[in-house]
């Protein structure tokens, strides 16, 4: 299956499709996938170090790569930096860790995964913990970290640089200070939270959009089962089941294309093989202009993903949450 794909402002391409791996650390569950996912065309894989998953990534990569199954210039690969290494030190030691796990001289896409910066323990990168909450790094801003993600830019260690779950005031911010500027900004995007004023702003700055929860993020609570989830499920909206009996194709098929059809990255996760292959099947129809209109107006609006973590934070960039919530444990796409 073929992949359209779209521009970076570094003039690399974009695939529109590729394999999330949030909340998969079963090394034989995510190989099964990975291999099911390249052996199926998929050619972007998203990670992150706080996926605690990169090592398993990299044996199969290397797997791929080494027999002359796929060549390293065919794949894309996004990783991402965690909240506890915004400060300018850490920033090169935690892309050298992750090149190390993946097995790769080059990130093809690196994002600052979260606009609020906490600290980290003595000696490592686990999270500072202060009367059992993640304790704020109110020092480092957004520029310190991303002049030295420029200086791992320029060595070409990574090949593009981008950001998530930043507020479009975030992004704005950054790409006025930034000599390399953003390429891609990842954020939750659905029917239920299409982010229409933030597309704007990225098409306006040439900056490509990611989207993770494309189905809605169905498997989301289990990152932390006693939590308050915000309660939606786009699969079972009333006219995606209708589209997909009209074109003949799963309710998760009709929203990845209702994103693809608008030029958005699309990730979902699957460890199911038969699903990584059903995923991937939908470059073969387009949707309507009126089909892609109904999708667009669902009345529903929800973000899925609150960041409760990170509330009080002078980063947080949510203003459309409540910020009396009181905070809880890492739930971080």
């Amino acid at each position: 299956m073929s992949v359209t794909t779209v521009p970076l402002n570094t003039g690399a391409q974009l695939p529109l499709f590729g394999l999330g791996t949030w909340q998969v650390k079963d090394e034989t569950e995510l190989t099964v996938a990975l291999r099911a996912a390249l052996d199926a065309g998929y050619r972007l894989i998203d990670t992150a170090h706080l996926y605690q998953n990169e090592h398993i990534i990299g044996n199969v990569l290397h797997e791929y790569i080494s027999s002359g199954k796929i060549k390293r210039e065919d794949l894309f690969i996004t990783s991402k930096l965690p909240f506890v290494a915004h400060a300018p030190e850490d920033v090169a030691k935690c892309v050298e860790s992750q090149l190390k796990a993946l097995k790769l001289d080059y990130i093809d896409l690196y994002l600052i995964h979260c606009p609020c910066p906490f600290k980290h323990q003595e000696g490592n990168l686990l999270p500072l913990l202060e009367n059992g909450k993640l304790v704020f790094d109110e020092e480092t801003s957004h520029i310190d970290t991303w002049k030295a993600l420029e200086k791992l830019y320029h060595e070409k260690k990574l090949r593009a640089l981008g950001v998530s779950n930043f507020s479009g005031k975030q992004l704005q911010e950054l790409y006025d200070l930034a000599e390399v500027k953003p390429s891609n900004i990842q954020v939750e995007c659905h029917i239920y939270w299409p982010q229409e004023q933030l597309r704007a702003l990225c098409k306006k700055l040439g900056v490509t959009f990611t989207a993770y929860a494309p189905l809605g993020s169905p498997g989301r609570k289990a990152a932390r089962p006693d939590g308050v989830w915000p309660e939606g499920d786009p699969l079972l909206e009333p006219v995606v089941q209708q589209l997909a009996a009209k074109y003949h194709k799963t309710a998760a098929q009709i929203l990845i294309r209702h994103l693809t059809q608008h030029g958005i990255s699309t990730i979902p996760k699957s460890i199911s093989p038969d699903r990584i292959v059903e995923n991937i099947s939908t470059f073969d129809f387009e949707l309507s202009e009126e089909d892609m209109h109904s999708l667009d107006n669902v009345p529903t609006r929800i973000r899925l993903f609150i960041f409760d973590f990170a509330v009080g934070h002078p980063l947080f960039p949510h203003d459309d949450v409540d910020t009396t919530i009181p905070r809880s444990g890492i739930k971080l796409h």
